[in-house]
């Protein structure tokens, strides 16, 4: 898939005292317009070094800052030897849910036979070849994604309410739903789970 600036694709929100900030891992863009996600390459090699530091000035008074930094260094230090944000993302994400006890088999647009003319087409047939019968989706897919191309093909189409999730203490100030992980288990450590919404 193509990658879209000003996403979430390199970049998430953490609690400051100041308010919610961006942590953005630097990519480059500039003249490639029309990159895909799975080609867009790191820009800047020190991002861990610049990552870690926000992190611990911001999160070192949390109840499980001890107990999670060490998780979080090892993962900054295997990220900077990493070319790409799609190795970047797969590598946080496997570890994390590993971590949290999430055993989801985790998988790769490009480890299957992209086929349609359209995004609704490629995620058609990308459930076709995993045998799916549901795809639940994000609700902001509601804007362009073709429900009907799925019912014709037997795939049911389910959109993720991310609504009632239950809050837990955070630092600065009021709770703050849209942040990354790492504000949950700088907070929560392995208690997290405890705050997961199952549907």
């Amino acid at each position: 898939m193509q990658y879209t600036k000003r996403d979430w694709r390199n970049r998430n929100k953490i609690k400051t005292p100041n308010g919610l900030k961006w942590l953005t891992v630097p990519v480059e863009v500039k003249g490639k317009f029309f990159q895909k996600i799975k080609d867009t390459k790191v820009s800047q090699p020190d991002w861990c070094v610049k990552h870690l530091e926000i992190l611990k000035h911001n999160y070192s008074k949390s109840p499980h800052y001890k107990d999670i930094m060490p998780l979080i260094e090892e993962l900054y230090a295997h990220a900077k030897s990493l070319n790409t944000i799609s190795e970047v993302n797969a590598l946080f994400i496997k570890r994390i849910c590993t971590f949290l006890g999430i055993s989801t088999v985790i998988s790769n647009s490009w480890d299957y036979e992209l086929i349609g003319d359209n995004p609704t087409d490629k995620l058609v047939n990308i459930c076709l070849q995993m045998e799916a019968t549901d795809y639940y989706s994000g609700p902001a897919a509601q804007n362009y994604m073709d429900v009907s191309a799925f019912e014709d093909k037997g795939v049911k189409v389910h959109y993720y309410d991310y609504s009632g999730y239950p809050e837990y203490p955070q630092l600065h100030g009021e709770f703050e739903h849209g942040v990354t992980v790492l504000d949950m288990l700088f907070n929560l450590g392995d208690n997290a789970s405890k705050y997961f919404k199952f549907s």
